[in-house]
């Protein structure tokens, strides 16, 4: 049985809080995506920081509204600054979320991201394969690119959730996020959002912004989804390739109006 679409009105609601709040988001991301992952967040109407060093990181992350973990580019040296402020969003009650990224298949960053596990993300956000993995199911995807569908890994995504306290969201051609219990659905989007670098780390992102807001948790991951799944076809309609799709993007995602939603 399908999970339930997640309800505009909900995701619209979501991004009014969202624009009056402009939560601070504290991006610890891979290399890859720094510059687009800030745009996004810009756009969306957000704001973002990326501060690595391990001393500064635990500082910002107890005074932003939301921190962000993505082990894209991960190092020995990063990871000691990303345990830093995990610990630290955790004393000051500050959300984090985590982007898995190419987890299962290596075994420093699958070690990592096993360990962080236990220090009570808010959310994570990761392809079938990688939620597949980190509940220890298989042992990865190709690289970054997942070769398992979103539904075919749900069932270890709510098991995840049980596990965690975490809202996970399994994401691929339709998205899921799940509490343990409810579920969520999200259509839209496009299979050209593939061939463009770091549409699902700067969705990590968005889901932290949103993970900063009141209301229910499951409701604020699961809108940042649809966020980025409405902007996504809208800029597939209005664009020829990956090359006009990022202006398309970030221009729809700045347009983006709850009415849309709702």
């Amino acid at each position: 049985m399908q999970p339930d679409l997640l309800p505009g009105h909900r995701a619209a609601s979501v991004l009014t809080q969202l624009r009056l709040a402009s939560p601070l988001v504290h991006c610890m991301t891979n290399d890859v995506v720094q510059n687009f992952t800030a745009n996004v967040l810009l756009a969306i109407g957000a704001s973002p920081a990326m501060v690595i060093e391990a001393e500064e990181a635990a500082q910002f992350s107890a005074a932003a509204s939301a921190l962000l973990v993505n082990i894209g580019t991960l190092t020995a040296e990063r990871s000691h600054a990303m345990l830093a402020a995990i610990h630290s969003a955790d004393k000051s009650s500050t959300p984090w979320v985590l982007d898995p990224v190419a987890v299962g298949g290596l075994a420093f960053r699958s070690q990592f991201a096993r360990e962080i596990l236990a220090l009570h993300p808010a959310a994570i956000r990761g392809n079938a394969s990688e939620i597949l993995a980190l509940a220890g199911v298989n042992t990865g995807g190709r690289g970054v690119d997942s070769t398992d569908d979103a539904l075919s890994a749900l069932p270890a995504a709510r098991q995840l959730a049980l596990q965690t306290g975490a809202i996970v969201a399994v994401t691929g051609e339709r998205d899921y996020v799940t509490d343990g219990l409810k579920t969520w659905a999200i259509a839209g989007g496009d299979k050209l959002m593939t061939r463009v670098v770091g549409t699902g780390c700067a969705l990590s992102a968005v889901v932290a912004a949103c993970s900063a807001l009141p209301g229910s948790l499951l409701d604020n991951v699961a809108s940042a989804c649809q966020f980025m799944k409405l902007a996504g076809g809208q800029a597939v309609a209005a664009s020829s390739g990956p090359g006009s799709f990022i202006p398309a993007f970030l221009d729809a995602l700045y347009h983006l109006q709850p009415e849309a939603l709702a």
